[in-house]
């Protein structure tokens, strides 16, 4: 069995980024995009063994989809292909410079048919299992699978670690909250926005009602979480992120740059915080390379493709205009 830093799963589609509007023609670029496997590639960049596991049709899109990851690094040796699906589509249009509009195709997508038999017997011994709240949004078969994965990461004596993720487009608040909240219980590190926190409260409702956390109090959510199992939640917002752990609260605040284009910075900025668990990092330096790569993230357009390599990390310090020669 193959032994890796990291293993995740979950759909990755063919991306279409206009180069103009749409509706006048636009011309487009083609790469893939998924959080997942965005955050692999990440990883991968900065040193670690990543996998990805999930379905893609036999088509084209789904060739390109397992060659991009593959010269990325990331171990495919897990993707299925269904040749009763097609890959999903995904189309992104920066309409203004700071506005970008996301249209998804994959409605019964290959991606959308994972299920618990295509995490059964992966070739990998991972040391985390990293899940989003995105896959199991996209079916029943794929709520099933990412259960099923959890129960593999226990049983292959890999940490879980969970980015909440949470996609309004694709559910509801309550329907999320549902089927999220097990997996947060189950996983060892929590990522999650102050308004995702809510979702996986153990206290309470989505919403925050007076049976829970009428203020939706990221750290009374973060407290309950530890005693339910967590070892660390993070908490991001627009201006920095903080980390929980039973040893105390760490604060550090976000690189201030001028986006390019925003997509991405998420999962950027999980792929720095996981590389800086492996690493063996104290919470304070984690924090610190997930907003460094999560910054480079937004420099470039596309989902990763502006993902640092390690060598790369120092670069966000340098004065503004610095030339390397």
């Amino acid at each position: 069995m193959t032994k890796v830093d990291v293993l995740t799963a979950g759909e990755t589609m063919m991306a279409l980024r206009a180069t103009g509007p749409v509706r006048l023609g636009s011309g487009f670029t083609t790469s893939v995009a998924g959080a997942e496997s965005n955050v692999a590639i990440g990883l991968s960049r900065l040193g670690h063994t990543a996998a990805w596991a999930g379905r893609v049709g036999d088509d084209e899109a789904g060739h390109l989809v397992t060659r991009t990851l593959r010269a990325e690094g990331v171990d495919v040796s897990a993707v299925r292909r269904d040749g009763a699906a097609p890959t999903g589509l995904i189309m992104f249009e920066q309409r203004l410079p700071d506005v970008t509009r996301v249209r998804y195709l994959r409605d019964g997508s290959a991606g959308s048919r994972l299920d618990p038999a295509d995490v059964a017997g992966l070739p990998a011994e991972p040391r985390i299992v990293h899940l989003t709240g995105i896959t199991p949004a996209l079916s029943a078969s794929c709520r099933e699978a990412v259960t099923a994965l959890c129960g593999l990461a226990r049983a292959r004596g890999a940490r879980i670690s969970l980015d909440v993720n949470h996609r309004a487009r694709l559910w509801t608040r309550e329907a999320a909250a549902e089927a999220l909240a097990p997996l947060a219980a189950a996983a060892d590190l929590v990522i999650a926005s102050p308004d995702e926190l809510a979702l996986v409260d153990p206290g309470g409702d989505p919403d925050g009602d007076p049976d829970g956390d009428p203020d939706g109090d990221p750290a009374r959510i973060a407290a309950r979480l530890l005693d339910g199992g967590a070892t660390e939640v993070v908490v991001k917002d627009g201006g920095g992120a903080r980390s929980f752990t039973a040893g105390g609260t760490r604060t550090v605040p976000a690189h201030r740059v001028r986006p390019v284009d925003s997509v991405g910075a998420g999962d950027g900025f999980v792929a720095g915080y996981l590389s800086g668990v492996l690493d063996g990092l104290d919470a304070g330096e984690r924090l610190r390379r997930a907003h460094t790569v999560g910054a480079f993230a937004v420099l470039s357009r596309g989902d990763w493709e502006g993902l640092p390599f390690r060598d790369e990390l120092e670069l966000i310090g340098l004065p503004e205009g610095a030339a390397l020669r």
